[in-house]
C-alpha cells in the first residue's frame, strides 16, 4: 500500500473474491454463477441500436425497471431501490444504518462483505455465532439495539430459518433496521418480502447474479418501507446518480419480461441440485441440506483444502474456505449435469489416490 492511504484503512481486511485463474480451461465450480445463459429477451435488448446510446446517461431514477420490478411483486415502485450488484445495497446500508454508536450484527459464518463494510465504516458490529449444526441461532437477533443482517440462504452453509422466525426478529427490533439478504432465495428458500407490507424496518436485498444469469451485469435491488428507500437514495444522489449502466439497465428490464424462463433455470438447477447430492453421498460425502445453487460438503477422506487443490489440479474449480470452522468443507457451486459430472469423475480418481 501506498503512504497516502488514511491510518484507519491501512489494516483492512478485504473481500476476497471467488478466483478467476486463466492459466487452463475449468470448469468453473466456484462463484455461483448460474451454467446458463441469459434469456432470448435479454440478448435481443442488448442490440447494436443500444450500443450506439452509450454516449447518453442512463436513467437516474431507473424508472421502467423499478416499475417493471415493483408490479412482479406487487409492490409500489417507491418500495423498489435499484442497484450496482446486491453488494452496493450492503454498502449503503452499512453507511446509512450503522455506526459507531449504532452497531451491526450478523453470523459469524456468511457473506464476507458484511465484515468488510462492518470494518470499513467503522460499525461496532457483533459476529453470533452459527449453533453446531451451522443454523442461525435466531434468539441472538431478537431485542438487540443493532442492524440485523441475515442472509437467507445462508452462505457458505446453505441453510435457511424461517419467514416465521425472521418475522421474529423484525418484530422484536422495531428501532432497528432488519437487512434480510435474500441472493439466493429462488433455488428453494422461502422470501420474506411480504412482511415489507407490515414492518416498516425491513429491508429485502435481491441480485440478478445468481438466478436471472447476470452476474456479469451487476444489478441489483431492494425492498423496503418508502422511507428506507429513501434513506437508501439519500446515499446514492450523494455518491453515484448514474448508478446503473444503460445496457445493465435495459438487460434488466428484459429479464423481468422473461421470468418464466429463469423460473424454469432454477427448477433445472434445483433438480441438478438433488442429483449432485445424491452423487455426492455414493462419494461418501456428507453435505448441508442446501436451500441455494451450491451446495457445502466434505469427506472423511480427504480434507477440504486437499480436496479443492486436487480438482484444480485437474481442472475443476470449487470454493474453499480457511475459516478453522468449515475448512473441512468445499463449496461447490451447482453447475450443468455435464459440468457436474466431470466433477464426479475427477472426484473418483481423486479418492482413488488418497
Amino acid at each position: 500500500m501506498s503512504k497516502f492511504l488514511i491510518n484507519k484503512y491501512q489494516s483492512l481486511e478485504v473481500y476476497t473474491p471467488g478466483e478467476q485463474p486463466k492459466d487452463m480451461e475449468y470448469v468453473k465450480l466456484n462463484t455461483n454463477e448460474s451454467p446458463f445463459p441469459p434469456s432470448q429477451g435479454v440478448l435481443d435488448r442488448v442490440s447494436k441500436e443500444e450500443l450506439s446510446k452509450l454516449n447518453l446517461y442512463p436513467d437516474p431514477e431507473c424508472k421502467l425497471l423499478k416499475d417493471k420490478i415493483a408490479n412482479l411483486y406487487g409492490f409500489d415502485s417507491e418500495n423498489i431501490f435499484i442497484s450496482n450488484g446486491s453488494d452496493e445495497i450492503l454498502s449503503f446500508s452499512f453507511m446509512a444504518f450503522c455506526s459507531e454508536e449504532k452497531g451491526a450484527i450478523f453470523p459469524n459464518i456468511s457473506y464476507g462483505f458484511y465484515k468488510v463494510y462492518g470494518d470499513l465504516y467503522g460499525v461496532d458490529y457483533t459476529e453470533a455465532p452459527l449453533k453446531d449444526d451451522f443454523t442461525v441461532n435466531v434468539n441472538d437477533y431478537l431485542n438487540t439495539d443493532k442492524t440485523v443482517v441475515i442472509a437467507n440462504p445462508n452462505a457458505p452453509t446453505g441453510l435457511s430459518i424461517s419467514v416465521e422466525d425472521i418475522e421474529n426478529i423484525v418484530k422484536s427490533n422495531p428501532e432497528n433496521v432488519v437487512l434480510i439478504d435474500e441472493a439466493y432465495v429462488d433455488f428453494g428458500g422461502k422470501s420474506c418480502v411480504e412482511l415489507v407490507r407490515k414492518y416498516d424496518n425491513l429491508l429485502v436485498v435481491r441480485t440478478y447474479s445468481k438466478s436471472r444469469s447476470m452476474a456479469g451485469a451487476r444489478l441489483g435491488f431492494a425492498i423496503g418501507s418508502k422511507a428506507l428507500i429513501d434513506d437508501l437514495n439519500r446515499i446514492k444522489y450523494s455518491t453515484n446518480p448514474y448508478n446503473i449502466n444503460r445496457l445493465t439497465l435495459i438487460a434488466g428490464e428484459a429479464a423481468i419480461d422473461d421470468n418464466d424462463y429463469y423460473v424454469d433455470r432454477c427448477k433445472e438447477i434445483v433438480e441438478i441440485r438433488e442429483y449432485s447430492k445424491k452423487k455426492l453421498s455414493e462419494l461418501g460425502f456428507t453435505y448441508l441440506d442446501s436451500d441455494t445453487n451450491f451446495i457445502f460438503a466434505k469427506s472423511d477422506k480427504i480434507s477440504g483444502e486437499e480436496y479443492y487443490k486436487k480438482l484444480k489440479d485437474n481442472g475443476v474449480l470449487v470454493r474453499h474456505f480457511s475459516n478453522p470452522i468449515i475448512t473441512d468443507f468445499v463449496r461447490i457451486t451447482v453447475g450443468t449435469r455435464s459440468q457436474m459430472d466431470r466433477l464426479f469423475a475427477e472426484t473418483e480418481k481423486i479418492l482413488r489416490e488418497v
